[in-house]
């Protein structure tokens, strides 16, 4: 494995619009869990957002905990964007 795919990294977060609550991570990893989980997600078409100092941050998350207060605007601005992408795609349908 390459030096550069050891340190990709990977995490995947859930939000739950219906019972509310904050984000919370369901997968994390670096190396091949991480290209598992992206893997995943682009079989899913579940979007990817790159963001280094975003990923530093949640890695250090524990699986089940909820994202901290600090990051909730950047969060709900990827996930806005997210749904906007999604409305997008079904009208091109």
């Amino acid at each position: 494995m390459s030096e550069e795919s050891e340190n990709k990294g990977a995490v995947a977060l859930r939000y739950d619009m219906e019972n509310g609550g904050a984000p919370h991570v369901t997968a994390k990893g670096r190396g091949l869990i991480a290209e598992q989980i992206l893997a995943i997600a682009k079989e899913h078409d579940v979007h990817i957002h790159h963001s280094p100092e975003l990923l530093e941050v949640l890695i250090r998350l524990e699986l089940g905990d909820e994202i901290p207060e600090s990051l909730y605007r950047a969060i709900a601005e990827i996930i806005a964007f997210t749904y906007q992408l999604a409305e997008e795609r079904k009208r091109g349908e």
